[in-house]
């Protein structure tokens, strides 16, 4: 029996917000740190954007329908490509048109939003659809929740929205003895099937590669030891060239590793869409408690939990409701930017980085002219 191997590649990069002063609070409506977010979308677009679509395109035009890629493309990434990057955006429209590519859904602005509001998720999940319309021509049909956040009540408002098929973390916690590479359903609504990222061997390529190096062939030996259905790798785009030099050797074993599977292992590569028609669903996937794929936790004190966090997330989700109203495209697209998860992790009191508390004043700030705005 042939066996499929799913790749999920996440594209965001965060608004760089600005130092911004309680005296600016009423006087200067400019949140962002243009040069950096300049800067760091150009990098990412020299580094990894356009390198890692030019090896896909080589691969797909090779290999054919024996490659298939999943990406989920945050709104707040597409922006900032449009702005600083549009030969980057270009190659990935050339990648998705081939037909090789599955485009997921997602929360527009790489929120934390499901956890908070369920009115403001649908809207900003509508949004992202009607995005992904207009830039690639397609209509997203498989979900991601930002770094795959999810629970039982998420799964059944995903389903809400119409969709039949959402990805998330295989959580050892929440399984068990049992195994991330089947296809799961939500304990609510089980006509929502659910894909588990297998973190083992996502995490031998997108965390663990420098200190533990694998070849094509080592990974595919780790591979041929799954003996389930399907194996979902799930990487942030940036991992190759960006977060991982090029000197790492990553590029050159993404650009060999179609190669090693097709020839000697029993996977097949295939989008997360064509295992709702190649897969029976193997049992519920009761997650009670939400749970995302970040820490060895697998939860979400990345994003909140502590007094700063806590603080920030209920004054800036205190705006939802006045949001409805608001037309303001630029009133808009600050409140996405302010949404995204990013700025909750810089707010974690567990991890050295940052001075949380810096960004909290910051941020705060921020937040006190924007609610004046609206």
């Amino acid at each position: 029996m042939s066996k499929s191997i799913c790749f999920y590649f996440q594209v965001h990069q965060p608004y760089n917000l600005r130092t911004y002063r309680f005296f600016d609070v009423g006087k200067r409506h400019f949140y962002y740190d243009e040069y950096r977010n300049r800067t760091t979308m150009r990098r990412c677009a020299d580094r990894c954007y356009l390198p890692m679509n030019e090896i896909f395109m080589e691969q797909i035009k090779r290999y054919g329908d024996k490659v298939k890629f999943a990406f989920y493309f945050s709104g707040i990434a597409i922006e900032q490509m449009q702005q600083y990057a549009p030969d980057a955006l270009e190659s990935f429209k050339e990648l998705v048109k081939t037909g090789n590519v599955e485009v997921l859904a997602g929360t527009y602005a790489h929120s934390t939003v499901s956890l908070h509001n369920k009115e403001a998720f649908k809207k900003q999940v509508a949004d992202h659809k009607k995005l992904m319309k207009e830039i690639f021509s397609v209509t997203p049909k498989t979900f991601v929740n930002t770094e795959l956040i999810y629970s039982n009540e998420i799964g059944a408002d995903v389903a809400e929205m119409g969709f039949n098929l959402m990805a998330t973390e295989g959580a050892k916690h929440v399984l068990g003895w049992k195994s991330p590479n089947y296809l799961y359903a939500n304990s609510i609504n089980p006509k929502l099937r659910l894909l588990l990222r297998n973190y083992k061997l996502s995490d031998a390529i997108s965390l663990n590669f420098l200190n533990n190096p694998i070849t094509t062939e080592s990974f595919v030996e780790r591979l041929n030891e799954c003996n389930e259905e399907v194996v979902n790798i799930f990487a942030n785009y940036e991992t190759f060239g960006e977060n991982y030099d090029v000197s790492t050797g990553i590029m050159d074993f993404m650009k060999y590793l179609p190669e090693s599977i097709i020839n000697n292992s029993d996977f097949e590569y295939a989008k997360p869409n064509e295992m709702l028609d190649k897969l029976q669903t193997m049992s519920i996937f009761d997650a009670p408690i939400p749970l995302s794929s970040m820490g060895e936790e697998r939860d979400l004190s990345l994003w909140m939990g502590n007094d700063l966090q806590d603080d920030a997330l209920q004054t800036l989700y205190s705006c939802a409701s006045k949001m409805k109203r608001v037309k303001d495209e630029e009133v808009i697209r600050d409140w996405n930017a302010l949404q995204d998860a990013n700025n909750f992790r810089h707010l974690c009191t567990k991890y050295s980085g940052t001075s949380p508390y810096d960004y909290y004043i910051n941020f705060m700030n921020i937040l006190t002219d924007f609610k004046e705005r609206i």
